[in-house]
This record gives structure tokens, sequence and C-alpha cells, in this order.
């Protein structure tokens, strides 16, 4: 059997520590990614073909292959070119949605404030590659940075002898304005320090394996990054009226990432809890990946738990705080009302996670590892800044100069409370 059905209060301390202490691990290999950054932003190009050839065991040509991608574009066949672009289309539209305006109000009598929001200028996208080809990160991470109207998108991909040409259809349609075939930490510290070749960026976003995650954790603080993430996770939500196959294909869909993906039932209902067991054995042979599949099943962090009741359901949900949420329940707006903590929240039994990661318009590029408890997903406000804005008039500074003179001198900062002073003494002289 594939997984057992354990009840959730009778978990022990190190099966508890094992749902909610995840992390990307990165430590593993925290020393060799500070080698390979520091001589990227040393050497530049050499340091990265270098690296390319020993871990990658590609002998780069051209780093820089945005021409391939318009080729790969261009050469599509057009079932999967109406799949890239309806795709990029919905996930353009909600992002679109998301753009703030500027505003300016006033704040009692003469005190206008505002805020304004302004693109960086350059980012830069991680594709991953590997053992799969994601054309969908490329969309996820791309289109909210054109969206923002940041100047200068860059995407590094990791490079093979044959180029995944859906990806790089993907990647063009997009709006990539340059393209590298980079990948591992040395193209997160190309990014970060710029090359010869590569692009400086102000910001790097998206995800990758541990070393990319290792890289974008060294380089933080000379770049702005999004967030570390881990392997993929998802928690179904489901009661007695859920369909025990469909939390099932939630569970494979999900561990078919990555043999680290932690996948987690939690079910009020000991004849659901039994027939999703029953209904990963029956399926998960039919599956490509079914390998990978067995071992995401497997991991420690995943499991079908019974809770005695909703509410312990959701407590552990909400303190798991994971990065895919499937509600699979009959008053699923109640259950997500009760919880907070979530990257993407996927409701009712007609929507899979997988019309997040594809199609549906939001955004999979999400927080894992917990962190969706202070932080949520990619979205248009990543590649945006904030500046706020204020004018007083001379009945504004009257009104509020003795509060900022006030405390200016309590915290002992005179030449703060001098600057008040000094323009409301002129205003009493203006006026007599």
């Amino acid at each position: 059997m594939t997984v057992d059905v354990r009840e959730l209060a009778d978990l022990g301390p190190g099966e508890r520590a094992a749902f909610f202490d995840r992390d990307a691990g990165i430590e593993a290999v925290r020393g060799d990614v500070r080698e390979i950054v520091d001589r990227v932003r040393e050497e530049g190009d050499v340091a990265v073909r270098e690296f390319t050839s020993e871990f990658d065991d590609v002998e780069l040509g051209n780093i820089t292959i945005t021409d391939e991608c318009e080729r790969a574009y261009e050469a599509l066949d057009d079932e999967l070119l109406d799949a890239i672009e309806t795709a990029v289309a919905n996930v353009r539209d909600f992002h679109e949605a998301q753009l703030p305006d500027d505003w300016r109000d006033e704040f009692g009598p003469g005190r206008e404030l505002g805020r304004r929001f302004r693109p960086l200028e350059r980012v830069g996208v991680y594709v991953p590659g590997g053992s799969a080809a994601y054309p969908s990160s490329a969309i996820m991470g791309v289109v909210p940075a054109v969206v923002a109207g940041v100047e200068h998108v860059s995407v590094v991909t990791p490079p093979a002898d044959e180029l995944n040409p859906v990806t790089l259809a993907a990647i063009h349609a997009a709006g990539a304005d340059a393209v590298y075939s980079v990948g591992g930490a040395q193209a997160i510290a190309g990014l970060a320090y710029g090359t010869e070749t590569i692009t400086r960026a102000q910001k790097i976003v998206g995800p990758g394996n541990k070393w990319v995650t290792a890289a974008k954790a060294e380089v933080r603080g000379d770049v702005e990054i999004d967030f570390l993430a881990g392997p993929s996770e998802v928690v179904v939500v489901a009661d007695g009226t859920a369909d025990p196959a469909l939390v099932a294909t939630e569970l494979i869909a999900q561990a078919e990432h990555d043999p680290n993906t932690s996948v987690v039932a939690v079910t009020t209902d000991e004849k659901i809890a039994d027939g999703i067991v029953t209904a990963i054995d029956e399926q998960v042979d039919a599956r490509e990946r079914k390998e990978i599949i067995q071992a995401g099943l497997e991991n420690d962090a995943s499991g079908v738990l019974l809770a005695r009741s909703m509410s312990e359901a959701i407590l552990f949900t909400e303190a798991y705080a994971p990065e895919h949420l499937s509600i699979l329940a009959d008053d699923d707006e109640a259950i997500l009302e009760r919880i907070d903590s979530a990257g993407s929240v996927f409701l009712g039994p007609n929507t899979p996670v997988a019309a997040g990661d594809y199609a549906s318009g939001t955004n999979h590029v999400l927080p894992t590892n917990g962190s969706a408890h202070v932080t949520g997903g990619l979205s248009v406000e990543t590649f945006l800044r904030s500046t706020t804005v204020q004018r007083l008039s001379a009945d504004g500074l009257e009104d509020i100069g003795e509060t900022i003179t006030t405390l200016a001198d309590a915290e002992g900062l005179e030449a703060h409370a001098a600057s008040v002073r000094h323009r409301l003494e002129r205003l009493e002289s203006d006026d007599s």
C-alpha cells in the first residue's frame, strides 16, 4: 500500500515535525553554492561556461538564445500555440486586475497625502528545466513583470543539447526581452551581479531546485528575491461529501513534481480516508512518472490524516500553511473563511490545482515551507515599488506642527524640531 491512514490526534512529535518543519533543503549545498556565486561574480561569462560544462554537460555556444525563442514560437504547432496564448491571456487578465492606481487624498485641513507606484527597471526570471519542461513557469514569471511595466525582463533557463521548444515558445509569448541558456546557481549569480552577456537584475523571481534556492539565499541582500521556495505542497481538506478519487488525483498530481513533494489529505470521514488510499493504489500505476509519485507519496511529510472534527482539520491546515489548498467539502466557503494561510486555494470538485498551474489566470509561483503565514505568491506587486507623497499647506503645517516638535524634542532630535519651528515662525511673521 502506498499510504496509510493516520489519526491526526495520534501523531507523535516526530511525525508532526515532518509536516510542520519543512524546508528547502539548501544547507547541504550552501558552501558549494557560495563558491559558484563568488566565481561568477568575479569571472563573469568564463565561470558561467565552466560551471555549465561541469554541471549540465553542455558546452555553451551563445549564452543568449532570445532569437531561438522567437523561432520556436513561430515553428510551434497550432494546438500548442493556442494553449500557450490562451494561458498567457488568462494570466495577463488576472494580473492586470491587480494594477494599483496612484492616489492622493485630503487627511485633515491642508494635509494632502498619497501613494504612487512605479515598476522596477530590470528583473530576472528563473524558468526551471531538468526532469520536466515548464513553459507554465515562464508564463507565470514573465507576464506579471510585463504587466507591471518592467522595462527589461531577463529569463534564465537550463541548457540542453536540445532545448524544449514549448518552453522557448512560452518565454517568447510571455514577453521576455532577453533569454539566457544558463541554469542552476550560476544563472542566479549571473542575474544578481551581471556578466559580459547577462543583464544585472534588481530582483530575481521563480522556482528552482535546491541549488537555485541556495543561490537565491546567497545573493539576497545584493539583489532582491521573491522568496525561498522548496518542493511543491498540497493539502486537500475533505468532508464526507468528497469524492475519494478526486482527492487521490490531487495528491498524485502534486507528487508528480518531485520525490520530496509533500502531499496531504485531511478528512473528517473514515470511509473517505480509506477510499482515498484505495483510489491512490488504483491510480498510481497508470501514471508515467509513477516512481517519482510513489516517492512523493511515501515522503514523511505526506499522508492521509483522519481528523476528529472539521475544526481539527482546519487548525492543522492553518498551522501547515500549504502552498496549494484544495477544499472538497459541502460548505467550502465557510471552511475557507477560517483559513488565513495558504498560497493558492482551489474550491469545489471542478477546480483542480492544475487549473492554477496552467491556465485559470492565477499565479503558480507560490510560497512553500510555511511561508504562506507571512507572504503571498508572485503578483504584479512583486515588480512594483511604492512611494508616498505629501503636501502640507500653511494651515496643514500649523495643524500638526506642535505634534511634530513635541515628539522630535522627546527623541532628542533638536534639528528636526527646528526645521518645523523655522517654518512656523516664518508663517507667523508673514501673517503679521
